[in-house]
Order: C-alpha cells, then sequence, then structure tokens
C-alpha cells in the first residue's frame, strides 16, 4: 500500500505541475501560433500584390488601347508585345518600390534582387484584341487582359500545407482612330433694311462713310458721309458666318462630313441655296446679301425646315442618304436662325402676326424631327427676341449678341458647338 500510495502522489504532483504543462501546450501550439502569423503576412501581401497587379493591368490595356491609334498605328500582335511588356515594368516598378530603402540603387541589388522570381516564372498574361469598323474609315479597338500570377507563401504558412495562391486581374480598354459625325446646317439669315444700320464697332479700314441709324434711314441711300465709320450689322454678320464655319472647316478639311445651306429674308424670302458639300457655297451666298426691305421670317424658316426633311418617293431622308452613299453617317441636322429685328410683313404685305405665327409653327416641326434650332438676336427688339426663344431647341440654344463683337463671338460658339459634334475622337 505505501508503494502505490507513493506513485499516486507522484503522478498528481506531475500532473499539477504547471510549468510541465505551458511547455507541452506550447510545443504542441507553436507550428499553428507560426502558422497563424505566416498566413496574416501573406494576406496583407495578396491584397497589395493584387492591387499593383490591377493597376499595372488596367494601364497594360490604356497603353496597347491607345498605341493601336496613335501614329505608329502598330498591328494587333505588336499592341499585343506593347501590353506584355508595359504590364511587365509596371510590376518591375512596384515591387522595386516596395523594396526597403526603394529610390537606393543598392536597394535593389544583391540578394532581394536575386531573390525574385523571373517574370514569366510566375506570370500568365493573355491579351485578346478586338477591331471593329468605326463608320466608313475609322476603327474602333477593345483590348481585354487576363493576367494570372503565382504568389508563393512564405514558410510560416506553408506549414499549413498550401504552398502558393493564384491571383488573376482583368483589365478592358476601348480606343478608335478619329471619326466624323455628319452635319447638316442651314441658314435663315436676315437681310432687312435695320441690316444696314450702324453697330457701336469703329471701322478702321475706313475714315468716312454713311452711319445709317434708325432716325436717319429715310435717307438711304444719300445719307452723307461722316466720322469716324463704323461697322454695319450686315457686314458683321458676313464675319460672323465666316468666324462660325472656321472650326467646322479644320473639323471637316475634305468636305465629306459636312451639308451647308443658307436663305436670306427682308420682306419676302429670297432665293434659297441647295445643301453642298462643305461651306463655300453657303459662305459666297452670304457675302453678297445685301440690306434693304422689311422683315418677314416665315418662308425662310419653313425652307430650311424643308430642305433638311425632304424625302425621295419611297419616304427616305435625302439628306440622310447624300451623307450614307459620302460617309456612311446619319448626320446631325442645323438650322442657325438671326435677326436684328421683328416680323412686319406676311407674303409681301404688313402683317406681323401671320408671319410669327407661321415661323413658330415651322419651328415645332423643326424641332418635332430632331433638328436643333439656334436662334441668334442681334441687336434686336423685345419681341423679335420672343420669337428667336420660341425657336430655340434649348436656352443653351438661344443666343444674344448688342454688339459687333458679341455676334461673331456668338456665331463662333455655334461653330464651335458642331464642330465639337463633328469631331469624335476616343476615349
Amino acid at each position: 500500500m505505501g508503494k502505490r500510495s507513493t506513485v499516486s502522489r507522484s503522478l498528481a504532483a506531475m500532473l499539477q505541475d504547471r510549468g510541465g504543462n505551458f511547455a507541452m501546450m506550447t510545443a504542441l501550439l507553436a507550428p499553428l501560433l507560426l502558422a497563424a502569423g505566416g498566413v496574416s503576412i501573406d494576406m496583407a501581401n495578396m491584397l497589395m500584390t493584387k492591387n499593383q497587379l490591377q493597376d499595372a493591368t488596367d494601364a497594360a490595356a490604356l497603353a496597347a488601347a491607345s498605341a493601336l491609334v496613335s501614329n505608329v498605328r502598330p498591328d494587333a500582335e505588336e499592341a499585343k508585345a506593347i501590353a506584355r511588356k508595359f504590364l511587365k515594368a509596371q510590376m518591375a516598378a512596384s515591387n522595386a518600390a516596395d523594396l526597403p530603402g526603394a529610390g537606393d540603387e543598392s536597394a535593389t541589388e544583391g540578394t532581394d534582387a536575386a531573390s525574385r522570381p523571373e517574370w514569366d516564372d510566375v506570370n500568365t498574361s493573355e491579351v485578346n484584341i478586338t477591331e471593329t469598323p468605326n463608320g466608313t474609315k475609322g476603327k474602333s479597338f477593345k483590348v481585354s487582359i487576363v493576367n494570372k500570377h503565382l504568389l508563393q507563401f512564405n514558410a510560416m504558412t506553408r506549414l499549413l500545407g498550401q504552398e502558393s495562391i493564384e491571383l488573376e486581374t482583368r483589365a478592358t480598354a476601348e480606343s478608335a482612330t478619329e471619326t466624323r459625325n455628319a452635319i447638316s446646317m442651314y441658314l435663315v439669315l436676315d437681310r432687312s433694311g435695320s441690316m444696314a444700320w450702324k453697330t457701336t464697332t469703329v471701322d478702321k479700314t475706313r475714315t468716312r462713310c454713311p452711319n445709317y441709324t434708325s432716325s436717319n434711314w429715310w435717307q438711304y441711300p444719300n445719307l452723307a458721309a461722316t466720322s469716324p465709320c463704323y461697322i454695319d450689322k450686315i457686314s458683321t454678320l458676313k464675319t460672323a458666318v465666316n468666324d462660325m464655319f472656321a472650326p467646322l472647316v479644320l473639323a471637316d478639311p475634305g468636305q465629306e462630313y459636312m451639308r451647308a445651306g443658307a436663305v436670306s429674308y427682308n420682306d419676302k424670302q429670297d432665293p434659297a441655296t441647295k445643301l453642298n458639300w462643305g461651306s463655300p457655297t453657303a459662305g459666297t451666298y452670304v457675302k453678297a446679301l445685301k440690306a434693304i426691305g422689311g422683315t418677314d421670317s416665315s418662308s425662310a424658316f419653313k425652307t430650311a425646315y424643308e430642305k433638311l426633311t425632304a424625302k425621295d418617293s419611297a419616304g427616305a431622308n435625302l439628306e440622310d442618304k447624300a451623307h450614307a452613299v459620302k460617309n456612311g453617317q446619319i448626320p446631325e441636322k442645323y438650322i442657325v436662325f438671326m435677326t436684328d429685328g421683328e416680323n412686319t410683313h406676311f407674303n409681301g404685305r404688313p402683317d406681323n402676326l401671320s408671319s410669327d405665327a407661321m415661323t413658330k409653327s415651322y419651328c415645332d416641326k423643326a424641332k418635332t424631327a430632331g433638328i436643333q434650332v439656334f436662334a441668334v438676336a442681334f441687336m434686336a427688339p423685345q419681341r423679335g427676341k420672343d420669337l428667336l426663344q420660341y425657336c430655340a431647341t434649348s436656352s443653351e440654344h438661344y443666343l444674344e449678341a448688342e454688339d459687333a463683337e458679341e455676334l461673331v463671338a456668338e456665331f463662333k460658339k455655334i461653330g464651335e458647338k458642331a464642330a465639337a459634334m463633328a469631331s469624335r475622337l476616343t476615349k
């Protein structure tokens, strides 16, 4: 009995010895604790590497897409090589920046650089390029990249039996060679007698001239010349139209995407031009305008609407057909409607109400047909402004000018807006 009691006491003492238990538990848990620490480190590394890889993949796709529409214009295989090279360079830069002492050349030498695996050993890149027509002459490109990166776990994580993990990133970029949106524009311009009146801008090319105003217009065409000479409104209009066409000419130097026409009016409509390619025909028409007579915009606006909406016997829009043959586009259609006064006649007879009513009805039809109406009031009275505001497609399409410089500036804005629509550059 004495011997058993001694053994029992010894066992009990050993079980009660906390120091021995802690050592045993530490030995058992140490690998798990090390593995947990390794997992934490690798999780942070995974997130950082995935973000870097995604940024590099995005940049590579953009680089290839941009190259395809650059002046160099590489073929598809060359563009794929550009993407892979860019992806590799971006990741190499990111890895170098993450090394201790980044920015110091010595930090990238020796064991750090030597221990990093080769790019092709841990990365698999797939680059696909899809090319589609963009209009009749342009091309659109879609660059898609899938990059798979094998990330090795550290020794502590490997205690759990996992050696590595594959990270995957995807990116898509699109680009297109320059193309143009087609435009058909028709001008409706006031050349009534008040357009011969002076503006507030001095004509520095002449010292004396007849300076017509509302108070001396009755003396036309025999008003004595006075000094200084002021630029008249009709001359300002000619300059403004020329400046409006300038950005459109730059956007369409080959006269392949823009068609323009013009009609003028005083107390009746003048003969109108056809819609022709480019701006020369309409520009020449405007240069020949002379200011005389009353004001009736109704027939002229109707003509502009009918020119832009004319159909063939099968019901197809003639402007759409003309552009389809030349450039493969469906054109944006514009009317530029300008007056410096208010309607005073209708069909050659004094009648302002009928002229306003008919003009408004065709403004409604134009807007319903999808034609954008720019309306320009040039030193106009309130009733003239009211008509133009009614006809404008939106408040942004209504423009006011109270002097020569403003009119030229407003017409230039129209040209720049139309040119911005005409030149569609890539993402």
